[in-house]
């Protein structure tokens, strides 16, 4: 029973409200405040995800007109654009770091039964990087080019569910292969990446935790053939070969045996090159595993379009790592109600309906109980068709 609570307190009980007190104790948030609270700067900037607010003025400006509402959301007595300005400067993003991989942890167990489009036991990881540019006058701590800063999410995407299991937010500077030095790598995963993390050394580091990778080969990379698997040549597969690099340094980097399979869209008529070290799996198999990699493109265009993502409400390093973990925080939210109230119209639709109901007084299910979609409308405009990158 909702009990005519609100949309957003309704969406709080979703938050495990243990777990977040744990991180802002563990940081000592709520140390020496005397009004705005962590739990209630953290609801202000879930509601500013949720509605795409502009700015903090826009945020104040708007809670202030909803102001009889907000007491049973957590959020008390007046909420000045200079007090949560301060909040986000200040207060360690540490804390809502920590609580993302809560929320993280929990969709995980939520979406583990989920079909990629692959039969595979096995969890698979898409990794990538997204880089979002920002002003060098005002970001100077991120300065990437001679005139512009930008920030680098590294994000290792869980393909069951497309849930981001880990996020590193550094300046946009730091090579994309530094973020496999980051990992811990979960025996019998497959880590699909592209050319750019093909360093053989941090690979091999892969294969010795007894996980898989598949990765293109490069134009100039040199093998030599052990034997050779025979394959459907009707299916696009084109070779499937047991290999050793060639090079002495190369060698002594990646010292045992790698599988080459060669691949031709039958669509496009893209050649295309993998590398893996899993024997197992059908190489056709493979092929669409590493097509299935697109997720992670389709997951960065969706938090930059439908969060606020790509501007920012503060200009120090606290201030823009802590909207970026709580915009994740709300991704992997509205993607546990979709999950948990069995909701089959996607996140984008829940998304769009709770961003103009949540100080409406009515269950959450009934915002989609008899919401019916246009036939062909698709519920993401402009979505991305997956294809070979």
């Amino acid at each position: 029973m909702n009990n005519g609570r609100i949309i957003l307190s309704q969406l709080l009980d979703f938050l495990p409200r243990y777990e977040l007190d744990n991180c802002i104790h563990r940081y000592q948030g709520n140390r020496r405040i005397r009004s705005l609270s962590c739990y209630a700067q953290f609801t202000i900037m879930l509601f500013a995800q949720l509605t795409f607010r502009e700015s903090l003025r826009d945020i104040v400006t708007c809670l202030g007109a909803m102001k009889g509402k907000l007491y049973h959301a957590g959020i008390r007595g007046e909420i000045a654009r200079s007090t949560l300005a301060d909040a986000n400067e200040s207060r360690n993003w540490r804390i809502f770091g920590d609580f993302a991989q809560v929320l993280i942890q929990r969709a995980q167990n939520l979406y583990s039964g989920e079909n990629i489009g692959i039969d595979l036991a096995q969890t698979a990881y898409a990794l990538d990087s997204t880089t979002i540019d920002l002003c060098l006058s005002l970001f100077p701590w991120a300065h990437f080019r001679r005139n512009k800063s930008g920030i680098k999410l590294h994000t290792l995407l869980d393909l069951k569910g497309n849930i981001p299991s880990v996020v590193i937010v550094t300046p946009a500077k730091i090579h994309d292969v530094n973020f496999l030095d980051q990992l811990v790598f979960k025996p019998g995963a497959f880590y699909i990446m592209d050319r750019g993390y093909l360093y053989y050394r941090r690979l091999y580091r892969i294969h010795r935790s007894s996980a898989f990778l598949v990765t293109p080969t490069k134009r100039n990379s040199k093998f030599k053939r052990r034997r050779s698997i025979p394959v459907n040549r009707a299916t696009g597969l084109r070779s499937d070969q047991i290999v050793v690099l060639a090079g002495t340094m190369v060698r002594k980097e990646y010292p045992t045996v790698l599988r080459r399979i060669r691949f031709v869209d039958p669509d496009t008529g893209k050649r295309l090159s993998f590398l893996t070290n899993n024997f197992t799996l059908p190489a056709l198999s493979i092929a669409l595993l590493y097509k299935s990699r697109w997720q992670v493109e389709l997951f960065f265009k969706w938090i930059k379009q439908h969060l606020r993502i790509k501007a920012f409400y503060g200009t120090s390093d606290n201030a823009v790592k802590t909207q970026v973990w709580i915009a994740i925080s709300t991704y992997i939210l509205v993607a546990i109600i979709k999950k948990e109230l069995k909701i089959t119209h996607s996140v984008y639709t829940i998304l769009q309906i709770l961003s103009i109901s949540l100080f409406e007084r009515k269950p959450i299910q009934s915002l989609f109980a008899d919401l019916v979609l246009p036939e062909n409308e698709a519920d993401t405009p402009k979505q991305l068709f997956l294809s070979w990158s």
